[in-house]
């Protein structure tokens, strides 16, 4: 996760001719990353759950960026069948992709499953993202130079375990009709704050691995990196100072100064073991074969 060292939009290069696909590209983080790809000419795809926001969000990007190229597609993080939509209606209209933006999420909800059965918070901010970056790692190496996912982590991964080995087992099950540990679903004791941990330390460990597997097939044209964005103003965040209080400050001045993550999303065991529980949960499985091709 990179340092805080003075890097504004203004410092982005020129993509002209670059598609990039943002998830939660209607409104926070999402909305203001893919307004200023749009600015630096690329062809932007605005992945949002409700294809009416994303149209609107698109039209103000349009106002600031009049020649830009704006597609909207309807993603669902929470409903994996929604995914595979989402590749599908990607390669009727594209053929490469240089970016992929993994950034929408939930954060601290109230416990709820989507639509496959997963705890919402880990089932959209990870295992969603992961089945979508999979679906779509083709077109990410198949472009026309070097290409790159992105996916937004947060500084609560400090916080977040993962284990594989609880107890109890859940009565949910997985593609492939496998139950899956109380950990990752929080069946038996969930907490919000540490059901959202648990998804941001998912997300490096995700985004560390995929970069390992792909250098480990030979690929070296695409690069997978986690991001964190510090504390911003988003409707993810709305709760946030009410709760914090004025330790939001001292929290605020360790995040200007992170570096690096924490050593438990360098794990590289528990790296692996996630990839092969979300391969298991989603059904998807990553062909690196025909990304080493």
């Amino acid at each position: 996760m990179a340092s805080n060292d003075g890097w504004t939009a203004q410092r982005m290069g020129d993509l002209d001719g670059k598609t990039v696909v943002v998830t939660g590209a209607n409104s926070g983080l999402g909305y203001e990353a893919a307004r200023e790809f749009a600015l630096h000419g690329a062809n932007v795809v605005l992945a949002c759950r409700s294809v009416e926001r994303g149209v609107e969000a698109g039209e103000r990007i349009r106002k600031k960026a009049p020649e830009t190229s704006l597609t909207v597609i309807e993603l669902d993080l929470a409903d994996l069948s929604s995914v595979g939509r989402f590749a599908a209606d990607f390669a009727d209209t594209h053929d490469e992709l240089h970016v992929l933006c993994n950034n929408a999420g939930v954060m601290a909800v109230p416990r709820s499953e989507t639509v496959d059965g997963f705890e919402t918070q880990f089932g959209v901010n990870h295992l969603g993202h992961f089945a979508l970056t999979g679906t779509l790692l083709e077109y990410l190496h198949e472009t026309d130079g070097e290409s790159r996912v992105v996916t937004q982590s947060s500084g609560l991964h400090e916080s977040g375990e993962i284990d594989f080995d609880s107890v109890g087992r859940s009565a949910m099950t997985s593609a492939n009709g496998n139950a899956v540990s109380d950990d990752l679903q929080g069946e038996d004791s969930y907490d919000e704050w540490d059901a959202y941990s648990r998804s941001k330390l998912a997300n490096v460990l995700f985004a560390y691995e995929l970069h390992r597997r792909l250098r480990g097939v030979g690929v070296d044209d695409v690069t997978s990196v986690a991001c964190h964005p510090g504390y911003t103003d988003t409707t993810l965040q709305r709760r946030g100072p009410e709760q914090s209080g004025e330790t939001l400050r001292l929290w605020g001045m360790k995040l200007a100064n992170a570096q690096r993550s924490s050593e438990r999303s360098y794990d590289e065991e528990t790296a692996a073991r996630l990839w092969d529980v979300s391969e298991e949960l989603t059904g998807v499985t990553y062909d690196f074969d025909v990304a080493a091709n």
